[in-house]
């Protein structure tokens, strides 16, 4: 038998009260800020209708861990703060009573969010009624009970932190790796043949379209970012191509495509038979993105000029040499792709692992000897989950 276990059995043989946030907790509005009360000096982070700061104060309203969410905005969003902090009025903070432990208030707050989000008023601006903030039913456990689990999910959380930044770490690494191997490659001599873009391959211009005037279809509309913007009935090119975006803060990023696509806002590069292959012209231009960037002109929306990109310089080597060189980079790029694809999914799955075992300890046998909220036939398997809550003691595994 867990500590927990233990605990739960002394205190709360006949089961726990949930209690609406209302009746435990008291519910503050923040107060409203202007942006001039902003000041760099500041040493409180004002939370406004986001998680991000919306800037700093020179005093606070609210005390250090205190569980807020946010009502407009990002409505539905619940955040911690360890310092003290200035809510602003669409921010309600939780300030509890002798009953509640602020980090318990705010766990179990999570473990309501998907309810919260569900009653959000969709609008312009979404909302989240008061009403519907005091309604929010949670477990109160005795006081020694909230303790160890608090202890318990902060160890998950704490552990969570540490994988999501040691994986981001190492996909960064990788990623700066494959970077130096694939410049270090691309880098040639003073004799190697040069020759400008326009000269390498022949421009396909994009077709001026709108999302409106087209139909839904499978065919991905290049439209300047950095993924598709949407998806038509309709194509332009088929087979491979180099796109260069024209315009927007994404101007000059490189893209290479072997499918039908529908290239608008920029400009397609066919590698010419003979001269170069299509990979090695992205390859090269990709490692050029920089330069590419740096190149775009104009007020409002910026954008890359067609004519100024026939004219830059490329290093040329055989078709041979050209073909070992896109081997060895799609390689190197497979890897950083499988990277990016699998260290995500990995924090994913220790996220839903905390989001499991959140539920379990914050799901009691209510006073009456129900489960919360769940019907005679669900309680039968009460016993079960409560047992299963010393697996909630286990570690991430790195």
């Amino acid at each position: 038998m867990t500590k927990l276990e233990q605990l739960i059995k002394e205190l709360s043989p006949d089961g726990v009260e949930y209690k609406k946030l209302v009746d435990c907790i008291s519910i503050q509005r923040g107060t409203r800020v202007v942006r001039s009360q902003l000041s760099e000096d500041g040493r409180y982070p004002v939370y406004q209708n986001s998680l991000t700061p919306l800037g700093y104060h020179t005093e606070s309203n609210c005390k250090k861990n205190t569980t807020f969410i946010i009502v407009a905005g990002a409505a539905g969003d619940i955040g911690f703060s360890t310092i003290d902090f200035w809510a602003a009025d669409d921010c309600f903070s939780l300030v509890c009573n002798d009953d509640l432990i602020d980090r318990f208030v705010y766990h179990a707050m999570l473990n309501q969010q998907n309810l919260i989000y569900s009653k959000v008023r969709k609008a312009s601006i979404p909302r989240l009624g008061r009403a519907v903030v005091e309604s929010i039913r949670i477990p109160v456990p005795p006081i020694e009970v909230q303790k160890e689990i608090v202890k318990i999910l902060d160890n998950f959380t704490e552990q969570l932190a540490e994988l999501t930044d040691n994986l981001s770490a190492e996909l960064t690494a990788r990623k700066k790796q494959y970077e130096y191997y694939r410049d270090e490659l691309l880098s040639f001599d003073s004799i190697a043949l040069t020759m400008p873009l326009s000269k390498a391959a022949t421009v396909f211009r994009g077709e001026y379209i709108t999302k409106k005037e087209s139909k839904t279809g499978d065919i991905p509309v290049i439209l300047g970012g950095q993924e598709p913007a949407y998806y038509i009935n309709k194509a332009n090119h088929e087979g491979e191509i180099v796109v260069i975006s024209r315009s927007g803060a994404s101007a000059g990023f490189v893209s290479y495509w072997n499918e039908p696509i529908f290239l608008t806002d920029g400009f397609g590069f066919e590698a010419k038979e003979g001269i170069a292959i299509p990979k090695f012209l992205y390859y090269i231009l990709k490692r050029k993105e920089k330069d590419l960037n740096s190149m775009k002109r104009g007020a409002g929306v910026p954008h890359v000029s067609g004519e100024l990109l026939g004219k830059i310089e490329l290093p040329i080597p055989s078709i041979d040499t050209q073909k070992r060189l896109v081997n060895v980079l799609d390689n190197f790029e497979a890897i950083c792709s499988d990277l990016n694809i699998g260290l995500p999914k990995e924090i994913e799955a220790r996220q839903k692992q905390y989001e499991y075992y959140r539920n379990l300890l914050l799901t009691f046998a209510e006073t009456g000897g129900k489960l919360a909220g769940q019907t005679d036939r669900q309680t039968d398997r009460q016993t079960d989950r409560q047992t299963d809550r010393q697996t909630a003691n286990i570690r991430f595994k790195k």
